[in-house]
């Protein structure tokens, strides 16, 4: 029998302690740092084994939410990051179907790039063009989209955003841009402006919208301080490229911004809010974290997995205590 040795993410056969053989110390994941795992584990062979894609994926959150949410429902299973670059991911898709892993998540950059590799996509995901979560069974893996529903359901539940008839502002065009966008635009939202660096990447999405929905959308080329009307009559202003990855602030007009806006940003950090959010808030406008689109959609990819709900709100503190 083997046992996940503790803080290393990794089966081994190491001996099984007791907090006593440790120093008289309990394992406590640090944010963004552990896997989640209360300790001793026992591994058999009817463990099940979900994990995450990405590159780089030494940041991840999401093994820390997915298995003390297996433990609490009896799950017999275990979920793992995995450092996967671009070239080899169909080699490690390969590899899911001949080890029998049970889920995936993807992140960065696989989004798009597995999607040649399934077997089936569900409709929606390929609509976004654009796949986070992946069921196996028995070999056949079948990819889903839970980003759009992973953001909009922890909206309406904290702060009662009801999409309708809604004015909604974007900056960035990306994959999780997509979901996002899409999602929105299925819940009745009556305007979409997105805002991109570049405009091209902004307007393929607009087409890909427009084709099917009747929500107005319009581009915007976004070089420099972002003062577009449209932030005038805005109910809600997504914060979703890369920028807020690298500590970097986008630059807004926020005094042209209504004072009826919630301010979201699609980016987390395992540390606090982005300096987006943070500048939002000295404005005194009413913010949602990256961090429950995160919760969100893991429990959408959960319930795909296991058919079992599980505690956002709880999930989102063990990441995030400060929430």
């Amino acid at each position: 029998m083997f046992h996940l040795c503790p803080g290393s993410g990794r089966v081994r056969g190491c001996r099984q302690t007791h907090p006593a053989d440790r120093g008289g110390h309990q394992h406590h994941p640090r944010p963004g740092g552990g896997t989640g795992l209360a300790f001793p584990l026992t591994i058999t062979a009817a463990t099940r084994l979900y994990g995450i894609l990405g590159h780089p994926v030494g940041h991840s959150l999401s093994p820390a939410i997915h298995n003390p949410e297996f433990a609490a429902c009896g799950h017999d299973a275990v979920y793992l990051a995995f450092d996967v670059p671009p070239g080899r991911l169909p080699a490690a898709i390969d590899g899911v179907r001949a080890l029998g892993l049970a889920g995936l998540n993807l992140t960065i950059p696989h989004k798009e790039a597995i999607l040649p590799l399934l077997d089936a996509i569900d409709p929606a995901a390929a609509r976004i063009g654009a796949v986070n979560t992946v069921a196996a069974e028995d070999g056949h893996l079948t990819g889903y989209n839970t980003d759009g529903i992973g953001f909009l359901n922890p909206l309406s539940a904290r702060l009662g955003f009801q999409p309708r008839d809604k004015r909604v502002v974007i900056l960035g065009a990306g994959g999780a841009v997509r979901a996002v966008a899409f999602a929105l635009m299925d819940a009745g939202v009556s305007e979409i402006v997105l805002a991109n660096r570049t405009l091209q990447r902004a307007e393929a999405l607009a087409r890909d919208l427009r084709a099917t929905g009747n929500t107005l959308v319009r581009t915007v080329a976004w070089d420099g301080p972002f003062t577009d009307p449209a932030l005038a009559s805005c109910d809600l202003l997504i914060q979703g490229t890369s920028l807020g990855l690298h500590d970097e602030l986008p630059e807004i007009a926020w005094p042209d911004l209504s004072p009826k806006a919630i301010v979201a940003d699609l980016v987390y950090r395992a540390d606090g809010p982005t300096r987006f959010l943070q500048t939002a808030a000295t404005h005194g406008y009413p913010v949602y974290d990256g961090i429950w689109m995160l919760v969100g959609q893991a429990a959408e990819a959960f319930r795909i997995w296991t058919g079992a709900p599980f505690d956002i709100e709880r999930a989102a503190r063990r990441c995030r205590p400060d929430l």
